[in-house]
């Protein structure tokens, strides 16, 4: 199995319903071709935070009946609400639901992407594999990129003490392509993952899986730094990138 697996086979696997030939050919191409292991990491945790987030926010079981008492007729002795007060009170709550939803949809895309990216960062960290571009050179690195990505980023002209550019990647997140940027702080290394911009929350300073992420947002750009190195090395490396841009 040389193509990529589908986006609906990848699925299947994650829900356990192939038979034991498709299985054993799925896994088989998982276990050599890291974009579709990396894409199949995602969707697994896609599907848990979705499972996680519809066992925390359920509705309450009377919430029906409540709102029926406010749309239908009062009884007596309760104050008469007029039609549209109660269609007004259903469309509010109805927006906040969907406010609410989306914002933990949010979270949810927010915590695949993480995992992904630190999946990657993994990944690179135990093949240690020579990058696709060797440089340190950001007039050689991001050359190397053209007609690779369909946007451009910049290299600061200079790091911060002690951190030098060992080269770059091309590499897919949640099937869009980015560019893996390739640091060393000392004897750390960093990988710090640049998208184009899809208009989504920057990522907070936090740690995954033991490792320490940060991340900048501009108006084209979006970045993710992963790494061992101690969180205030990677912030001074996020902000010169950022700068750059």
């Amino acid at each position: 199995m040389s193509e990529h697996l589908s986006a609906m086979m990848l699925n299947a696997v994650v829900d356990g319903e192939l038979n034991g030939d498709e299985l054993a050919a799925a896994s088989a191409h998982l276990a050599t071709c890291l974009e579709c292991s990396s894409r199949c990491l995602s969707i697994g945790a896609v599907k848990r935070e979705v499972a996680v987030v519809g066992r925390r926010y359920e509705l309450p079981r009377d919430f029906e009946r409540k709102m029926r008492r406010v749309a239908g007729r009062p009884r007596h002795g309760q104050v008469h609400w007029p039609r549209w007060a109660a269609i007004a009170a259903m469309v509010t709550v109805c927006v906040g639901l969907a406010i609410g939803w989306g914002a933990l949809r949010g979270r949810a895309d927010q915590a695949a992407l993480l995992a992904e990216v630190t999946d990657q960062h993994i990944a690179m960290l135990a093949g240690n594999a020579p990058p696709e571009v060797i440089s340190s050179d950001r007039h050689t690195v991001k050359p190397w990129f053209q007609g690779k990505l369909p946007f451009s980023f910049n290299l600061p002209a200079s790091l911060p003490p002690d951190t030098t550019l060992d080269g770059a990647n091309l590499r897919y997140v949640q099937g869009r392509p980015v560019a893996q940027l390739l640091f060393r702080i000392g004897r750390h290394k960093v990988s710090v993952f640049v998208e184009q911009s899809a208009g989504s929350a920057a990522v907070p300073r936090m740690k995954r899986a033991g490792f320490n992420v940060a991340g900048f947002r501009t108006a084209e750009l979006e970045a993710i730094a992963v790494s061992d190195v101690d969180q205030t090395r990677l912030d001074d490396l996020v902000e010169m990138l950022r700068a750059a841009q």
